[in-house]
Formats: structure tokens, sequence, C-alpha cells
């Protein structure tokens, strides 16, 4: 599958969940950035839509933005949500990793407000809440809407199988390169450089049994893929 088509999958992946969550009732509003920490993490196709809009926008400032915040911390994954799924098969335990909202919020935030709102990746849109996260200090979320969750970053990383994932800094500074950007989209990625990881295809989706009838019809409608891809 090449770039243009995988991200033509990235967009029918994008307006399946928001025709799902439209469902719920939450309270994610504009200006409400409590969840927009630098934590965030997305695949390296995510990564590349966002980056190729900035560039196509004339936006480098941007990545002198994300450059300023290279050396403050964030969460940096050891595993990616499919080998998650894996070591969870083998029932072994996951490898602890650090993460704390208090490390900061995300380096694009302007005023509390996203200048990259429409091209932002999944991590962004799967965090929603029913209460605000100002008033109760965390997120309230439906154990389906986590499930649901969970699937889709699953999917993604089974579109973007070739490539890597990691934190949106790591990822974004990646493909400030024009070199980078060219080679993901002639497929010749190397080894993930330091700091990011390679993905995985699904082996197994994370369902819990007592969700498993409930998602068949969402899963019915990620693999709708458009017959009119590039």
């Amino acid at each position: 599958m090449g770039v243009e088509e995988k991200l033509a999958v990235l967009d029918h992946i994008y307006r399946v969940y928001e025709g799902f969550i439209a469902e719920y009732e939450t309270a994610c509003r504009k200006g409400c950035a409590r969840c927009c920490t630098r934590n965030v993490t997305l695949t390296t196709l995510e990564a590349y839509a966002l980056s190729v809009r900035l560039v196509d926008e004339g936006r480098a400032d941007f990545f002198e933005k994300l450059r300023g915040a290279i050396d403050l911390p964030r969460f940096i994954p050891r595993v990616t949500t499919n080998a998650l799924a894996e070591i969870c098969i083998r029932g072994e335990d996951p490898p602890e990793e650090a993460s704390d909202p208090d490390w900061g919020a995300c380096p694009f935030l302007e005023e509390g407000e996203c200048p990259v709102y429409a091209v932002r990746p999944y991590g962004c849109r799967c965090m929603v809440s029913a209460l605000r996260c100002d008033d109760t200090g965390f997120a309230e979320m439906d154990p389906f809407i986590v499930t649901v969750n969970n699937v889709v970053l699953q999917y993604l990383e089974h579109v973007d199988r070739d490539g890597y994932s990691g934190n949106l800094t790591d990822l974004l500074l990646f493909f400030a390169s024009a070199d980078n950007r060219r080679r993901y989209r002639a497929g010749s990625l190397g080894p993930p450089p330091e700091g990011l990881i390679r993905n995985r295809p699904i082996r197994a989706l994370m369902v819990p049994p007592r969700h498993r009838q409930k998602m068949l019809s969402f899963i019915e409608s990620l693999q709708k893929v458009p017959s009119n891809l590039p």
C-alpha cells in the first residue's frame, strides 16, 4: 500500500471514529486543553500527514518550537499498542513506562488552542471526557470508549506497520527532514532511530469479553475502506 492509499485509509478511520464518538455527550470544547500535554504519541503515517501540512503552509516555525522543547521531559513509548497486545497474549508483564501530565503542555498550544487541530493525530482525537477535566483533574471515559480507542490505535499501527511510533515531538522532528519524508514516501525507512519504535501488525485485538459483541459493528465500519482509494 502506497502512502496516498495509507493517507486515504487514515482519513477513513478518522471519519469512522468521529461518527462513533458523536453518539456520546462529551465535555470537550474549544479552549479546553487540559489533556494537551507533551506526552502525545502517534505513528509515522500521522506524523507524515501533519508534517506535510506544516511544510505546505510554510509553517516551518512549528518545527523550531519542537526543537526548543526537545530537552524537556515527555513520554517516550517502549512498546507499541500491537506489541502490547502480543505481550498480553503471552501472559507477560509489559515494561514500565514513565509518563506524567505535569511534564507540561503540548509545544503547539497557542493560548489554549491547537493551531493544527484539523490534522491532529488520533492520540488527541481519542482523548474525550464526559466531565470537564479542569473540574475533576482527570478524564471521565466510558469503558467501551477505551476499548474502541485501543482497537483504533491497533488498526492505525497495522496500516503503518512498516513505519514507526513515538512521541509527537520526536516523530515530527524526524519528518522535519525532507530526506526522511522522501524515504517514507518511497517505503524505504530503515531501522528506527533512537527514541522511536518499529510498528507491528495486528496479531489479536484487545477487546474484553464484555465488549466483543458490541464491537462487531464498529470493526465492520473500520474495515469498509472506500473502494475509490488513490
